[in-house]
């Protein structure tokens, strides 16, 4: 038997950037990444907004380019792994496959939550995750199609934004006081909202859907107060799942995402890391340094590709036995969260956990136009976000940074 592969769970932008940074580290033996899609790795946030609205629903128009360095990178698309045996370094596939490993990266990443088993199997109602999901929300939004979104975050509000420019009457329903209030604080989401409401989208807040009606296909939404909207198209935007029931049975905390170090080593209940098991993305939770020692899992653009270059390069060395891996696993890691969002002519761009803040503060521009919010928790900045003015937003990026130690989830 020649060299196992170190395998790659996911073939998503978390495993394309773990093996590309295999690589960038020096590592030169087999790698396999294992992908639930036929598709290769491709771009996700615009398929809420560009591949959504122009009609472009093609893997060309959102696949990331592939590198010479990954050329000789065993892609098994449209396999998915069932389970895993980590003691016995192997997984197996869906067929009952089992493929031994070196060492294991994984990059399952979420999926959507759905209302209930019934929606999933309702036509007219959909979750937009995938390429695929993509192609089949826009064939339904055609002019005239009355829409309810379920979930008011940026997802909702991304999906409801493109489906008014494309003719549909839209409702958005949502919990909260204000769409997007976690992550924009309340002066930058009732703007949104205000903005959202002049281009015709009807907001029903404070409350969500409790049931889907119709038969074969869903005609409306009964609210939790009790109220009916009348649909032809049920958008299902209520949160996310961690990818993690493929390693039940192993010694892994997989409560609120797979628990790591900062070295992205996946850990045992009793906290000690499996050597050569690690995870990257959206499934994982980690201390980020910034933010105390507390593992949170951060669902930003950015944290696939920072996580992927910290566990890559641990893992080279690893399997290289270099010496200088234990000052390595110590070094401080520390990833700025960094997230953007299209809507309308509206570019949003934002850095840090503005969640945490107990207060936010324009520094520049007006909110009814192009603008720069900080967020603070006392005196210092955790967070800033800007409808347009990238430039000035990028000038607090270092800030954010280096504010200390405020934990994730810490009360303000």
């Amino acid at each position: 038997m020649g060299l196992l592969p170190v395998v790659i769970v996911g073939a998503s932008l978390g495993g394309l950037r773990s093996a590309e940074a295999l690589r960038r580290s020096g590592y030169a033996g087999p790698i396999t990444v294992f992908g639930d899609e036929p598709h290769a790795p491709y771009n996700r946030p615009p398929l809420s907004k560009d591949v959504l609205g122009g009609g472009d629903v093609t893997h060309a128009s959102v696949a990331f380019p592939q590198r010479a360095a990954t050329a000789d990178v065993d892609w098994r698309l449209g396999t998915r792994i069932a389970s895993a045996d980590l003691e016995r370094r192997l997984v197996r596939t869906a067929d009952g496959t089992e493929v031994p490993y070196r060492a294991l990266i994984v990059a399952t990443g979420l999926r959507p939550k759905r209302l209930s088993a019934r929606t999933e199997g309702l036509a007219g109602t959909f979750a937009l995750r995938t390429l695929d999901d993509a192609g089949a929300l826009s064939d339904a939004l055609t002019p005239g199609t009355q829409v309810v979104i379920a979930g008011s975050g940026f997802v909702g509000c991304e999906v409801a934004a493109t489906a008014r420019q494309l003719g549909c009457e839209v409702t958005v329903v949502g919990s909260g006081k204000l769409p997007m209030l976690g992550p924009l604080g309340p002066a930058l989401a009732e703007e949104l909202m205000r903005r959202h409401e002049a281009h015709g989208v009807r907001f029903r807040l404070g409350t969500h859907v409790a049931e889907a009606l119709g038969q074969d296909a869903v005609e409306g939404v009964r609210l939790a107060d009790g109220s009916e909207v009348a649909c032809q198209v049920l958008v299902e935007a209520i949160g996310s799942l961690h990818n993690t029931e493929w390693l039940h049975g192993n010694d892994v905390d997989v409560d609120q995402g797979l628990r790591t170090d900062s070295a992205m080593r996946v850990l045992r209940a009793d906290g000690r890391p499996w050597v050569d098991v690690f995870a990257v993305g959206d499934v994982a939770r980690f201390p980020n340094a910034i933010y105390g020692d507390v593992p949170a899992s951060i669902e930003h653009w950015n944290i696939p590709t920072e996580t992927a270059k910290r566990a890559s390069r641990i893992l080279a060395m690893q399997l290289a036995e270099d010496p200088d891996v234990d000052a390595a696993i110590a070094e401080r890691f520390a990833p700025v969260p960094s997230f953007w969002s299209d809507q309308y002519d509206i570019h949003l761009l934002a850095y840090g956990l503005p969640a945490l803040a107990d207060r936010m503060e324009l520094l520049a521009g007006r909110t009814d136009g192009e603008c720069v919010y900080g967020y603070f928790v006392g005196a210092r900045m955790v967070g800033v976000c800007g409808i347009g003015m990238r430039s000035e937003v990028m000038k607090f990026r270092e800030e954010v940074s280096r504010y200390g130690h405020v934990a994730i989830g810490e009360p303000a």
